[in-house]
């Protein structure tokens, strides 16, 4: 039923226990992932503990750095697993929209991704990318919850 899978991920804890649940649903599946990190582009203004202590050229580079880092991970797990995996970094002010346009590009037919479970004040202030890419994708989403 699903033979092409998109897994976004920052690379934190949660991130990556959706990243391993993902290859082993995919190798049940058999079917292959695209593993995607999306960076937002350095505000001047920011609420980000990793924009405020940086300057633009250090957060890009650390940035980069953390996403090729958290791909080449999840790309050694998938080929260990034995699934086909490819890996890309996308920047975009608009993370769960750069999510959605790649799952569309690469002809996803299904989004797996964490979720922290954030409610009330806290998903207000902070946002969820993944209640955003629920809200407005027409592409299935499988969200990894932390036990």
């Amino acid at each position: 039923m699903f033979r092409n899978i998109l897994v976004p991920t920052d690379g934190s804890p949660l991130a990556t226990m959706a990243v391993d649940a993902a290859i082993a649903f995919a190798k049940e599946a058999g079917a292959k992932i695209t593993v995607l990190t999306v960076t937002e582009p350095f505000h001047f203004f920011s609420t980000d503990v990793e924009q405020l202590g940086s300057t633009r050229e250090e957060y890009e580079a650390l940035s980069r750095e953390h996403a090729a880092e958290t791909l080449a991970a999840a790309q050694a797990k998938a080929e260990r697993a034995g699934v086909a995996c490819t890996a890309g970094q996308l920047r975009n002010h608009e993370v769960y929209r750069a999510i959605i346009d790649k799952a569309e590009e690469i002809g996803a037919d299904l989004i797996v991704m964490a979720s922290h479970g954030r409610g009330g004040v806290g998903a207000l202030i902070i946002g969820s990318v993944t209640a955003k890419v629920l809200t407005h994708s027409t592409i299935p989403v499988l969200v990894y919850r932390k036990k």
